[in-house]
């Protein structure tokens, strides 16, 4: 296990150099400069903000100084949005907002999401299998944005039961976590089903039955614990992402989050918060990468982590 983590710390660490890398070059080819703006500078003025900077300097050592600097915690400071403030702070203070949003949204997911695919399963052919696929479908289907946008206009703005934005109150976090958590309900919904449709096939899964198992423990705890591990392969990526914050979501309800700033700096070509949102969200992705694998070895023994199967 041990050789097996040390040996995927290394990949991770190559991982995120290899983002980084692209990371730079893309945000490089991009046309224009941090320092644009409608009102034109001298081309002195332009000089002295890119010396002091350090954006006068070849591409190669801007990159190489980045990533020194950022071994030491130290990924610059804002060039544009918050005007010389460091990049580790302002992460430090938008990441918990999306955390909070993105946890929430995450456990709601799985915990409505894996019991519907169970119970679409234990049905199949059933009416209520149909059903379930059918708004599953349309919830796969329906971009981000319109999810948000409906709830806000139903239940803000034509009912006045929860608040337009912000987070003030618990309230307040109801059609957020929805609007976030609805896609993946819906497509751990699908993906627990078509897992369990296979697990209920098995040979043990007939045999517990023979030996008079409840149908209960039949489906939840034989069945489900097979059935489970496609949706956590799932459940890693997920976790990086949706904790990290999501634009459409942050920017429809007016949250101050990283997804919405991470675009943000993006279109004010902020290159130290992209630099370091960018590589804060590769290292997320696969440190997550890494606790779903360790935790395939609890759900399944049978699984030998140094041979991948």
């Amino acid at each position: 296990m041990i050789k097996y983590i040390s040996k995927r710390i290394l990949q991770a660490l190559g991982v995120i150099l290899l983002v980084s890398i692209i990371t730079f070059v893309l945000m490089n080819l991009a046309p224009g400069s941090p320092f644009a703006s409608e009102k034109s500078q001298s081309p002195e003025v332009l000089q002295a903000l890119n010396e002091k900077y350090g954006l006068d300097q070849p591409k190669y050592i801007q990159l190489k100084n980045f990533l020194f600097n950022a071994l030491k915690g130290d990924f610059g400071v804002s060039l544009k949005l918050q005007k010389n403030r460091p990049v580790i702070d302002i992460i430090k203070e938008m990441f918990p907002t999306s955390a909070k949003l993105g946890i929430l949204a995450l456990i709601w997911a799985t915990l409505v999401g894996v019991p519907l695919g169970c119970l679409a399963a234990y049905n199949r052919g059933k009416p209520i299998d149909s059903i379930l696929r059918v708004l599953t479908t349309i919830g796969i289907s329906a971009p981000g944005f319109v999810v948000a946008t409906l709830l806000l206009l139903l239940f803000a703005v034509k009912l006045k039961w929860l608040p337009t934005m912000g987070l003030s109150s618990p309230k307040s976090y109801i059609m957020p976590v929805f609007s976030l958590g609805f896609y993946p309900m819906c497509y751990i919904a699908r993906l627990s089903r078509s897992s369990m449709l296979d697990a209920i096939g098995q040979d043990y899964i007939r045999t517990a039955r023979a030996k008079g198992v409840s149908e209960f423990m039949v489906i939840f705890k034989h069945a489900l614990k097979n059935a489970f591990i496609p949706v956590l392969t799932y459940l890693g990526p997920l976790s990086a992402g949706i904790i990290t914050g999501s634009m459409v979501v942050e920017s429809v309800f007016s949250v101050q989050g990283l997804g919405r700033y991470f675009i943000n700096s993006v279109l004010n070509r902020d290159y130290p918060i992209i630099m370091a949102t960018t590589i804060f969200f590769a290292s997320l992705i696969v440190f997550m990468n890494l606790v779903v694998d360790i935790l395939y070895k609890f759900i399944d023994p049978r699984i030998d982590l140094a041979k991948g199967v």
